[in-house]
């Protein structure tokens, strides 16, 4: 058994059991790939996959078992590199953070220019991607971090903090009849075009739920990845928009009216996240108590290190 069979278990489950993909993943040669599977499983006396012909369809029961202890034992691996590297140069290395591109723009630039200070050689990676995205950088061990909506739902892999929470608020452009309606209402708001967020963004949300549970149907004309595209097209009166109210800039926005909604929408929680069993260096717990004083590097160190529920 080496690590080179226990990566090409553990990206056949990522990429689907396409054999090709594995290998370019690993960038070796599939047949390579195809052989450590068949020494691995000659060596363990078991089948890890289920095939046909050469295809492989999915993982046998013993192979399932097998997955996670090499999930373990690979992020273990990296853990002892990481800690090597922890106590060697204890202000220097590679920190990443995958968030969204509100939560970049809005929550993190004082906690970011707090951090340089405190750690000026640690080459601090921000990624901003789609809600999915984040989740999928921090379940494959891409990211160090993640900062985003509800990321450990269906994950039990991760492990999540409250940091932020949030309500959604309708943006018309100056002058829309909505200004005038109060108390505004769902059925209000139904009535003209909406401009939001794509599901694949914002992760499991509300939005819509609330119009379904109130039996009503909102004619979304447009989704995107971010309120900063949004708002130009609210503007230019494709439709009204819902976004956090946190995204609405009075001053660079002030052909646009805010219309608070709180009580329609409630209110939704924006997490830091982390993969249990990750070893983090102390500038990452250091990262994560800038954000939310509360969170100290034993709180996160505690649940970062607890099992799978």
């Amino acid at each position: 058994m080496n690590f080179q069979q226990l990566r090409i278990i553990r990206e056949a489950a990522r990429q689907n059991f396409n054999l090709t993909e594995v290998a370019n993943a690993l960038y070796t040669a599939q047949s390579g790939v195809s052989k450590h599977i068949k020494d691995l499983e000659d060596e363990l006396g078991i089948e890890i996959f289920v095939r046909k012909g050469k295809r492989l369809l999915g993982m046998t029961e013993p192979g399932r078992e097998l997955l996670q202890l090499v999930e373990r034992m690979l992020q273990d691996a990296s853990n002892i590199k990481s800690l090597s590297a922890q106590f060697s140069n204890r202000d220097q290395g590679r920190f990443v953070v995958a968030t969204a591109h509100t939560v970049a723009r809005r929550l993190l630039p004082e906690v970011v220019t707090r951090f340089k200070q405190l750690f000026p050689k640690v080459h601090l990676v921000l990624y901003q991607n789609s809600y999915q995205e984040i989740k999928n950088m921090l379940q494959e061990g891409v990211a160090d971090l993640g900062i985003a909506g509800d990321l450990t739902d269906g994950a039990p892999e991760l492990v999540g903090f409250p940091y932020w929470t949030w309500q959604a608020a309708v943006i018309v452009p100056a002058g829309h009849p909505l200004e005038q309606c109060h108390p505004l209402t769902l059925e209000a708001i139904v009535q003209y075009p909406i401009v939001t967020y794509c599901e694949v963004f914002s992760g499991p949300g509300n939005i819509e739920r609330v119009f379904a549970d109130a039996g009503l149907e909102p004619n979304i004309v447009m989704s995107a990845l971010d309120s900063d595209v949004i708002k130009p097209y609210v503007e230019g009166g494709l439709g009204i928009g819902i976004i956090p109210s946190l995204a609405y800039c009075p001053d660079k926005d002030s052909a646009l009216r805010l219309l608070p909604c709180e009580e329609l929408f409630g209110s939704n929680t924006i997490q830091i996240a982390l993969r249990r069993g990750h070893y983090l260096r102390s500038y990452a717990y250091r990262f994560i108590e800038l954000c939310a004083p509360a969170l100290n590097e034993s709180v996160v160190r505690q649940a970062v290190q607890s099992s799978f529920v």
